[in-house]
């Protein structure tokens, strides 16, 4: 892949490279897609509306497409790169959108993969709660993303670890300096204080951790 200067999801180049390059950059991908397809069967009720925000080529939504058909739910991938649904190869339908201006409808599961750290700062409390008040009773918000490394030394070490998974699955140091480098301004991390306390982790390597929201039963 030929990274850009500044990284983008809305090249050619980019989307159809994607699955490969996600895998290189981050050696859990597959480990947690499988993960948050497990997590997610168990929040589908029949005839469920999910959200896979962020679908990007339709990862999710391809591991659940045997329960999203059995149990006759809607799954509505969004995502604002026209390049990336052009090659989606998930189940159910996408819409080519701003995930913030976005009009949810009441949901039994959102899912939102590697989104808020390429989400404007402004908006993402925002998005989080419109999400948080549109789920229906007993549906959840599964979110994973990147988080600011914490201060001291552990800060440096989470860093190196998440350098050293890359390295491990033959990446090469030019790439991963480029594509940090591209990330610059574009990528933001977030804090550990951006998801309310309701959002209990599931998962945790290096820099980048997994959260579950449950929206209270009636």
């Amino acid at each position: 892949m030929q990274i850009p200067t500044d990284w983008t999801f809305k090249q050619t180049g980019i989307a159809a490279e994607f699955d490969r390059h996600v895998r290189e950059q981050l050696p859990w991908y597959d480990l947690v897609t499988g993960a948050v397809a497990h997590i997610a069967r168990h929040y589908i009720p029949e005839h469920g509306r999910v959200y896979d925000i962020g679908c990007s080529t339709g990862n999710i939504s391809k591991l659940l497409t045997e329960t999203l058909a059995t149990r006759n739910a809607t799954c509505i991938g969004i995502d604002n790169s026209e390049q990336m649904l052009q090659i989606w190869n998930g189940y159910g339908k996408t819409e080519l959108a701003d995930a913030t201006t976005y009009d949810y409808q009441p949901h039994d599961l959102t899912v939102m993969f590697l989104v808020l750290m390429f989400t404007p700062i402004t908006e993402r409390t925002k998005l989080i709660n419109k999400l948080i008040e549109t789920s229906r009773a007993g549906g959840a918000i599964i979110i994973v993303d990147k988080l600011e490394a914490p201060n001291g030394y552990l800060g440096t070490i989470l860093h190196r670890l998440t350098i050293a998974g890359k390295v491990a699955t033959g990446t090469t140091a030019e790439n991963i300096i480029n594509k940090e480098l591209s990330l610059s301004g574009i990528q933001r991390p977030l804090k550990e204080t951006t998801l309310p306390d309701s959002f209990k982790p599931f998962f945790r390597f290096g820099e980048f951790a997994g959260w579950i929201h449950e929206t209270p039963s009636n």
